[in-house]
């Protein structure tokens, strides 16, 4: 590898850290649990109302033509939920998480064989509710050498691991998007297809919802098309469902 290109890249990946980190000093104030039993906004009660977390690592890199790209995992078959969807690394909180960067990192290591010690941890985005009420924290981490992981799927619970290109959640190129409806509310999901060694992905829902926002917070400008998000992944469903029960 030509030394003043590795020296380009461990700048460029230097000023995307100081960025990020920049930018939850500015607009970030990730909801803990304790500050969400502080708060009386309504977007921290349903927080707060809502037992089951969950984080998910997006981990970025640079590949050999200086662009990033982000590592993603196809689920295995075999598993009960989501099975053979592509996704994020990540998974449940547990107790002896110390918080959700914790989580992300001890989900990656054990699902893809990815070494927390290699993952700068960066700045955690705001929070992403599911239908059934859980919470899922995008966790975003730097890994400054690709060279140094060594990809080791879990075969119980992932049946390939593949990188794609962080730049293409922005575009309108190899997209589609489906109207659904929740409550009353009408939202777009949007699914991207990708091909990576022969093998074709559908990237969607949530882990492209998530993918969308990162590449937006990244690169510092919106997607190429409608977005449309459903109102409950920011909870208010999720706290409306909360009150009638």
């Amino acid at each position: 590898m030509d030394s003043n290109n590795s020296g380009d890249r461990s700048e460029r990946l230097e000023t995307l850290v100081q960025r990020l980190r920049l930018y939850n000093e500015r607009h970030q104030n990730p909801v803990t649990e304790r500050e969400a039993l502080d708060s009386q906004d309504s977007y921290s009660v349903a927080v707060s109302s809502t037992k089951k977390r969950a984080a998910v690592l997006v981990c970025l890199f640079e590949g050999n033509d200086g662009d990033l790209r982000v590592f993603l995992t196809k689920r295995s078959s075999n598993l009960s939920s989501h099975s053979g969807e592509v996704a994020l690394p990540g998974g449940k909180r547990e107790e002896n998480d110390a918080d959700d960067a914790g989580t992300a990192l001890r989900e990656a290591k054990e699902e893809i064989g990815l070494d927390p010690s290699l993952v700068n941890v960066v700045t955690i985005l705001d929070p992403i509710f599911t239908k059934n009420g859980i919470i899922v924290v995008p966790v975003i981490g730097i890994l400054p050498d690709r060279n140094s992981f060594i990809p080791a799927p879990n075969t119980a619970e992932v049946d390939a691991i593949f990188d794609a290109p962080l730049e293409m959640f922005l575009k309108d190129e190899n997209r589609r998007a489906e109207e659904r409806e929740w409550m009353g509310y009408k939202y777009l999901l949007h699914f991207f297809d990708y091909e990576a060694e022969g093998d074709k992905y559908v990237i969607w829902a949530l882990t492209a919802g998530i993918l969308i926002n990162v590449a937006s917070v990244v690169y510092q400008c919106p997607p190429a098309f409608q977005e449309r998000r459903p109102k409950f992944w920011s909870g208010l469903e999720s706290l409306a469902n909360h009150n009638n029960t």
